[in-house]
């Protein structure tokens, strides 16, 4: 079955590098969410529309399950900062988890609250019901891809080579 979330982990570019290189993970999009505002511009995000950079997920629940989805999203972010991930400061690198039903929400929340016993300081990372989502502008779609040397806040060797797609995976040599 297809399942859609939507997260926020700080700069946008590195999370979405980093969740389409997973197994089960059908498509990625950047765009803005949680703000005032319609169709809002990376400029205006900057500037206070109060939208979160964020990346919209479809996956195959029968692949990757919605706790495998949050394991690795908590892999790489740090939960207990608000309004920052990383060098990235400011309301719209906040951390969120934004979804579609109920039962995802309450999945969601439960998994922060067994999550929190790693941690000494409080999880900042909120669980909403998805709000409107903006695609960002084309050059934000894929931005490592096409700028493989740019800023990324995010460690992608993180993920277990069994858990990435194939062509993600580190070949032998042999």
């Amino acid at each position: 079955m297809m399942k859609k979330i939507i997260l926020a982990g700080g700069c946008f570019w590195g999370v979405e590098a980093y969740y389409k290189r997973l197994a089960g993970i059908v498509n990625t999009v950047v765009g803005y969410t949680d703000g005032e505002t319609e169709n809002p511009s990376y400029e205006a995000v900057c500037h206070a529309s109060g939208h979160a950079e964020a990346v919209y997920i479809e996956y195959a629940e029968e692949k990757i399950s919605l706790d495998k989805v949050l394991e690795h999203f908590f892999r790489i972010i740090d939960p207990t900062q608000s309004n920052r991930q990383g060098n990235d400061i400011g309301v719209q690198y906040r951390s969120g988890i934004y979804v579609f039903d109920q039962t995802d929400y309450d999945q969601a929340l439960s998994f922060i609250e067994t999550l929190q016993a790693n941690y000494s300081r409080p999880i900042q990372t909120k669980v909403k019901f998805a709000k409107p989502f903006y695609p960002a502008e084309d050059y934000h779609q894929d931005y490592l891809d096409k700028n493989p040397g740019g800023y990324c806040h995010v460690n992608m060797h993180v993920a277990k080579q069994s858990e990435l797609k194939e062509e993600y995976r580190v070949k032998n040599s042999s």
